[in-house]
């Protein structure tokens, strides 16, 4: 891969980011009203400010009208972007190089869903496909497949591959205890991990990432007029996306221990941001914890370990977030669920939050660093889009 990136010439100078939960109280147009408003408030704009903005949704609207409708944005020119679990992410990309192009002075990336009183759960197809390429297995068994694949190549007993699993969703429901905006806000310990009814092969219903409705907003400007806005802006040094062609699952040579794209999309971020080590160089990293096979396998992926070392790495408290290297220190998917379009933006949300020193106290992470990563991704094992950003607190 090849990216000339956009490096320090967009700035985020406002965020907003509601509670993810079951929420039953509030329609799609209140989420998004609600957080675009949180996110125009901490810039001191308002929504006509604005030149253009980008909606990701996956299954909560059909087109820009869904946001435009909300907000009543008139004639201003509204896009909706979807690209599985990426959703969010996409519609920071979009506006991100909207404004890095010259094309506008300052757009708005909105994530929501709606979800849990749609009759829906999860990633759907829709309409059904109906030529046969339907899936016959569950995320939850497609990415139960990593586990004992990784203990099969990396010489890890099923014993002590499910401590391993249960120490990341140990680690993730402990920072989700401490975040008022996460849906599960209860530690968990790991005898309670370990013994929680099984969904699918070493995975039990604790190793699983739950459904949410939520929403998040990221409000961009040029680099160079950040400071017009906020005193501490977050400046873009990377974005990336990889997709794959599908054809991992019917590789032979595919074994389930690692996911390519994530792998590309990460080495061509760090290419943009100019970062040669990862973990001794980020702040913190937010991380697609769909599953907790997904979070072991991603800590080699974006180069946080080298392959087969990072289950030791878990045990070791290296990503706790007293560690070395702080991953998903929101609580992740495992405590917030997943709204489709919008987990990528939340991700990015906790960014700002650490950056700029706005965490909640308990759960602040202390460090001289100045760069944060997210990731996304999308699709299954072998057939995935991959998503991830770099952010930093000061340009250059």
């Amino acid at each position: 891969m090849a990216s000339h990136g956009i490096k320090d010439r967009v700035a985020i100078v406002g965020m907003g980011c509601t509670r993810f939960a079951e929420r039953w109280d509030s329609s799609l147009d209140d989420l998004m009203i609600d957080v675009s408003e949180e996110a125009l408030t901490s810039a001191g704009l308002t929504k006509e400010d604005v030149d253009a903005f980008w909606l990701g949704t996956a299954q909560s609207g059909m087109s820009g009208i869904t946001l435009a409708r909300a907000l009543q944005l008139g004639d201003k020119p509204v896009s909706r972007v979807e690209n599985y679990c990426t959703t969010g992410s996409e519609a920071l990309r979009a506006a991100a190089y909207a404004v890095g192009s010259g094309a506008y002075d300052m757009a708005m990336a909105v994530g929501a869903e709606k979800v849990k009183d749609s009759g829906y759960q999860g990633l759907n197809a829709v309409p059904v496909p109906g030529d046969g390429t339907a899936r016959t297995l569950t995320a939850a068994a497609m990415f139960s497949m990593v586990a004992p694949a990784y203990g099969k190549r990396f010489g890890v007993s099923e014993d002590e591959l499910a401590g391993v699993l249960a120490r990341i969703s140990w680690k993730n429901h402990q920072n989700g205890a401490k975040n008022p905006r996460a849906q599960f806000r209860r530690a968990v310990s790991i005898e309670a991990i370990r013994s929680s009814p099984r969904v699918a092969g070493l995975l039990g219903v604790l190793d699983c990432a739950g459904v949410a409705d939520g929403a998040a907003a990221a409000i961009v400007v040029r680099g160079e007029e950040a400071h017009r806005y906020t005193d501490r802006p977050i400046f873009i040094k990377a974005l990336s996306l990889a997709t794959g062609s599908g054809s991992g699952l019917g590789d032979p040579g595919y074994d389930y221990t690692w996911f390519p794209e994530c792998a590309r999309s990460a080495e061509d971020a760090y290419q943009q941001a100019g970062i040669t080590d990862p973990r001794r160089e980020l702040a913190m990293a937010e991380v697609h914890d769909c599953f907790t096979p997904t979070e072991l396998v991603l800590m080699e992926d974006l180069n946080f370990a080298e392959r087969g070392t990072a289950w030791k790495q878990v045990l070791a408290g290296t990503f706790d977030l007293d560690g070395e290297l702080p991953v998903n220190p929101d609580g992740g998917l495992k405590s917030f669920g997943h709204p489709v379009g919008a987990s990528g933006l939340r991700m990015l949300f906790e960014a700002w939050l650490q950056l700029r020193g706005e965490a909640t106290p308990e759960r602040q992470i202390h460090t001289d660093r100045k760069l944060a990563l997210t990731h996304n991704l999308g699709g299954y094992p072998g057939e995935m889009v991959s998503f991830v950003s770099v952010v930093g607190s000061e340009p250059g």
